[in-house]
């Protein structure tokens, strides 16, 4: 990144080429964001004020920053944070970074979700998915589980955050492999939900950087046809629904006809599949009533 007078409009176009000559593809976007982000600033002070001065300590965090994301380090891990469903989550190297197409998940469930509800989140990572819904739900509790500890620490900081805005909010995480981690919980839940790792391991050298190189494969690689988890979690979830209770998946593309099959397999019904914004198939989702 060149040198320039520390005017914020200079500070920032030298940023946007820094990234433009890396590759990133939405370098004017991050370079801004990186930029208000250092600054305490919002996308209009580009605007109607980039004679702004900037400081030295400023410019020389933005310039870290840069260097970093022209490496492909996610701009999420650099900013701490991840919008999503209208919140504010923390995210790091340990959980993946929440994506819109997984609200698409998580309205589907609201969709279906009533007052007094327990809910289960398996895979929870960040824990947005159980979070957001029980934010925008009433008197719902949850339950939270994933493989790994650190990305259950960075669940339960998300939680303490909300609870700020809603101290009723009940959440417990839970650190195990899926259902193994309830055999001290115990009970019921009327809706089981989750984005299991579906990347085919063959698939995963092929993804893009930012995500094959600073997320974790944990929460990524769903073995050799992508589709374990979702034999697992389909196999077991009626032993831990109440009658009538549902079971929603996040997919992958191309994934909408194996899983919907996994799913009747395992004795779910009325089996739903609903596509995201880009006109994919997102979502899979059946009612348990019983064998």
């Amino acid at each position: 990144m060149k040198q320039v007078s520390l005017i914020y409009k200079e500070v920032y176009e030298a940023g946007r080429e820094a990234l433009q000559e890396a590759g990133i593809d939405e370098a004017a976007l991050d370079a801004r964001l990186l930029l208000e982000y250092v600054c305490g600033t919002d996308r209009n002070t580009l605007l109607a004020h980039g004679e702004r001065e900037v400081s030295e300590e400023e410019y020389g965090r933005y310039r870290e920053l840069i260097e970093k994301r022209a490496v492909h380090v996610p701009l999420q891990h650099l900013t701490g944070g991840q919008d999503f469903m209208g919140l504010t989550f923390l995210v790091n190297k340990d959980v993946l970074v929440p994506r819109q197409d997984t609200e698409v998940l998580v309205e589907e469930v609201m969709k279906n979700l009533h007052d007094g509800m327990r809910i289960l989140d398996l895979c929870t990572g960040s824990g947005c998915i159980l979070l957001s819904l029980l934010h925008y739900s009433n008197d719902c509790t949850g339950v939270g589980v994933d493989l790994s500890a650190e990305a259950l620490a960075v669940a339960r900081e998300n939680y303490e955050r909300l609870r700020i805005e809603r101290p009723e909010m009940e959440a417990l995480f839970l650190e195990g492999d899926l259902f193994a981690a309830l055999s001290t919980e115990g009970g019921r839940f009327d809706i089981i939900v989750s984005n299991p790792p579906y990347i085919e391991t063959d698939v995963m050298s092929t993804l893009m950087p930012e995500v094959r190189e600073h997320e974790p494969r944990i929460a990524l690689d769903g073995g050799a046809d992508g589709l374990v988890f979702y034999r697992r979690i389909a196999q077991e979830a009626g032993r831990h629904l109440n009658g009538g209770g549902m079971l929603f998946f996040e997919i992958g593309c191309g994934q909408a006809d194996a899983v919907r099959e996994i799913m009747e397999e395992a004795g779910f019904r009325e089996i739903q599949v609903v596509k995201d914004f880009a006109g994919l198939d997102r979502v899979v989702y059946g009612s348990w009533f019983g064998r």
